[in-house]
């Protein structure tokens, strides 16, 4: 496997926003507006999420953040491989590297809302792997034909 390194970031380079650019853009072209749950750069640089940064070299591979919920629970955001670097283990490598930050800090409880759609499988299928299953929707998201909440224990 490629050896990604894996930092938290400010959201300040120019690669780090087109990625995200392209997140927000794709969200909106596969989802009603009401149902694009994705933040932008902006929200994502608050207190309560960090974001971390996947490279290969300089080369940026993907991104994705981790958001405290309070209580012993944190959600997953905004993870997004590049298009040169989908399938090839960057999102796998940032989404073990949040769940081990989660544990770190002590989280009882991941969640995270996806798309029900067929432009999400991948993405569902990721979590799956890693033992998120469908769970009841939570933080105002509502689970519907487009909304798919999912969690697991840590």
């Amino acid at each position: 496997m490629t050896p990604f390194e894996i930092t938290p970031d400010r959201l300040e380079s120019a690669d780090v926003l087109d990625l995200l650019r392209l997140h927000l853009d794709e969200m909106h072209a596969a989802s009603p507006a009401c149902k694009v749950h994705a933040m932008p750069p902006e929200r994502l640089r608050e207190d309560d999420v960090t974001f971390f940064v996947v490279r290969e070299g300089a080369e940026l591979a993907a991104v994705g953040a981790l958001k405290e919920l309070g209580d012993g629970r944190g959600e997953l955001k905004s993870m997004r491989a590049t298009p040169e670097f989908r399938g090839k283990g960057a999102g796998r490598a940032l989404l073990e590297h949040l769940i081990g930050e989660a544990k770190t800090r002590g989280y009882r409880w991941l969640g995270l809302e996806t798309g029900r759609t067929e432009e999400f499988a991948d993405a569902r299928a990721l979590y799956q792997r890693y033992g998120f299953a469908e769970g009841e929707a939570f933080n105002g998201y509502v689970s519907d034909d487009f909304s798919l909440c999912m969690e697991r224990e840590l």
